[in-house]
């Protein structure tokens, strides 16, 4: 069949119903120029970098990003940030493809990045998932400051948070948290593991506009970030769906809450 002619409606609906069989979803590609576009918008909608080589051999099929597939991603995962340089952003980088990111999540283990390859990169970003063992707090939350509609967010660190100054050491001056645009912080945030209370939490109840949270779900390990716990969800009460606090004091979870919770939440 060089050329089927179908309606378009119908063409869509065909795409649509295979979208989660990639192997089908490939051979439609074969059929028709026509068929492409819509076959692409499934093909590339879940892009994951998990290590260098993959990386380099999409840079290498696709070196211009005005005509990439990435047009079509919404998820983005890179874990292998320690290779991404600034010049990846600039005009004609592989970043500026992803434009139309909505869920972007990134991680490493054992090695420190920089993130300003990725500020901003994409304006619709509604969702981050930061994953890291060696963390910079100023770094990941002007990160976060970068995406104007942020709703849910996750921080992950599970190893040692480094004490950097905020001095804008990471290109991005600290005063971020003046933009006339913030973050809505509307959905979730996520801090489960120490690390990522005690980095992210303080910047996010310093914020001018507040927070509005409307699922918390936090780790509670020591006295010390208990009060940063009250924080957020003082800052989220009016707003508050779900709470989930997982409590561990020694590494053995325990099952009451603090006073000060409980005033606050009855």
């Amino acid at each position: 069949m060089p050329n089927p002619q179908l309606p378009a409606e119908m063409l869509d609906n065909i795409v649509d119903f295979l979208h989660g069989t990639k192997l089908a979803l490939r051979n439609c590609c074969l059929v028709s120029k026509s068929w492409i576009p819509r076959t692409r918008k499934h093909l590339f909608a879940d892009i994951r970098f998990f290590c260098p080589a993959r990386l380099r051999l999409w840079k290498k099929t696709f070196p211009d990003p005005s005509t990439s597939p990435a047009y079509y991603t919404k998820t983005l995962i890179i874990g292998c940030p320690h290779i991404i340089t600034v010049a990846d952003a600039e005009t004609g980088g592989w970043i500026t493809g992803f434009s139309r990111v909505v869920d972007f999540g990134i991680g490493g283990r054992g090695f420190t990045v920089t993130f300003v390859p990725f500020h901003g990169f994409s304006s619709v970003i509604k969702s981050l998932r930061v994953s890291f063992t060696v963390l910079s707090p100023p770094q990941i939350f002007n990160l976060i400051l970068s995406f104007p509609l942020l709703e849910d967010l996750t921080v992950i660190a599970d190893g040692r948070v480094m004490a950097i100054n905020d001095d804008g050491s990471d290109g991005l001056s600290t005063a971020a948290a003046q933009l006339s645009s913030l973050p809505t912080f509307t959905g979730s945030l996520e801090l489960p593991v120490r690390g990522g209370i005690k980095a992210i939490a303080p910047r996010l109840l310093s914020l001018p506009g507040g927070i509005r949270f409307r699922k918390l779900t936090l780790g509670w390990f020591d006295e010390e970030n208990l009060s940063l716990i009250v924080g957020l969800v003082a800052e989220c009460v009016n707003t508050l769906e779900s709470l989930d606090i997982t409590c561990y004091f020694h590494g053995e979870p325990i099952r009451h809450l603090a006073p000060a919770l409980i005033s606050l939440l009855f």
